[in-house]
């Protein structure tokens, strides 16, 4: 499961190449917290995660183009993952 944390991440370090400067911290912090997930192999906090997810889901509201796409990549695979998190 921490190969979806893996490749959101993944997507979000490449959205941080090609945001504007208004989103791009946002997007480097929520990347750095999925690293910390996939590097301790602990199971993010639900709450915490949403918040993530939130996060994301408002820079993707003002992002476009390839950030936009990258954002969305990463929400898709990030929300699978805490789906799959709910049913363990």
């Amino acid at each position: 499961m921490t190969d979806q944390l893996e490749q959101a991440r993944n997507d979000l370090e490449q959205a941080t190449k090609t945001a504007d400067d208004g989103i791009r911290d946002e997007i480097r912090e929520t990347a750095d917290a999925f690293d910390e997930y996939v590097t301790s192999e602990q199971n993010p906090d639900h709450a915490v995660l949403d918040a993530h997810l939130n996060t994301l889901r408002q820079a993707r509201e003002r992002a476009s183009g390839d950030t936009k796409a990258r954002l969305e990549n990463a929400l898709e695979t990030a929300e699978s993952y805490r789906t799959d998190l709910e049913q363990a």
